[in-house]
């Protein structure tokens, strides 16, 4: 959710709802400035009005990484420069030709997110040891867009593997 407070926009990292033992409920969150990326904590009480603003998905594919991240609006074929801080934490799930929905709020993209579950392909692991399964029988893998995850002994450099782009975990060999 994107709220507009103080013809700023903030995007909604997380909210609890808290109902102490007398008075009324009240809504914690935590704010991110969409431009600025500052963090802030505000809280609600009921009956307070805020100023939601609606967001667009565009699904647009992802191009090339220079100084920022090109994206192209499938539709329009307009190109997208995006910065690090909005492509946030997908960032190591992103390869050349990927589509995903960009988020735009007033014209303004404010991030990025990925399909649950993308095929990438290991660039890189150690050899499993036939028997090694004393430390739960994983081991680290780096993938071609450099996101390690834990693997099972059994992947080998150059398996294409399912990963869950919400957990950050191996799913299965492709």
């Amino acid at each position: 959710m994107v709220l507009r407070i103080d013809g700023q926009l903030y995007w909604m990292a997380e909210f609890e709802h808290h109902k102490p033992g007398k008075g009324a409920a009240v809504v914690r969150t935590k704010l991110k400035n969409v431009k600025t990326g500052a963090a802030t904590d505000k809280t609600y009480r009921s009956g307070d009005k805020v100023d939601d603003v609606r967001l667009e998905r565009r699904k647009m594919q992802f191009l090339y990484k220079g100084d920022f991240f090109t994206f192209m609006d499938n539709e329009s074929y307009e190109q997208f420069e995006l910065n690090e801080d909005t492509v946030g934490d997908v960032m190591k799930y992103l390869k050349e030709n990927e589509v995903c929905d960009v988020l735009i709020a007033e014209g303004l993209a404010i991030g990025v997110e990925l399909p649950i579950f993308v095929q990438l392909l290991v660039t890189e692991t150690d050899p499993g040891v036939r028997g090694d399964t004393a430390s739960g029988g994983s081991k680290p893998a780096l993938l071609e867009t450099g996101a390690s995850v834990q693997v099972p002994l059994f992947v080998e450099k150059g398996t294409t593997l399912k990963i869950d782009t919400r957990t950050n975990t191996y799913v299965e060999r492709v």
